[in-house]
């Protein structure tokens, strides 16, 4: 679980981190990082729409996004808005490593962009 002060709660952060942010995809998931400014902590969000599967599909994979959340949390940088949308068959899939690698994945990209600047 993560500390409430690291939720994603507000749609307009939503928004800013899906339109505006890094993004990399995979088969069954995307994740978008937004870089900010900001002297706060990095926040966390997820999207899980209803074409993934039943409320316990989408339960139990909100369940394992949040936990590999937690895993690369200390990695995000300070102010950054983290969001991972779960794609349609994702909750058929075993995507424990998946959901790491896009996280690792998309941390690593907005690294190597703020390094070329």
């Amino acid at each position: 679980m993560l500390a409430k002060s690291a939720r994603l709660t507000e749609s307009g952060d939503f928004a800013r981190a899906t339109k505006s942010g890094i993004r990399y995809s995979s088969t069954n998931f995307v994740g978008y990082l937004y870089l900010t400014e900001l002297a706060q902590p990095a926040r966390a969000g997820l999207i899980i729409s209803k074409a993934v599967g039943s409320s316990v599909a989408r339960h139990r994979l909100a369940r394992k996004i949040r936990h590999c959340i937690r895993d690369h949390y200390a990695q995000l940088p300070t102010g950054s808005l983290l969001v991972i949308r779960g794609l349609n068959k994702s909750a058929e899939a075993d995507c424990a490593s998946e959901i790491s690698t896009v996280i690792s994945n998309v941390i690593r990209k907005s690294k190597e962009r703020a390094a070329s600047k």
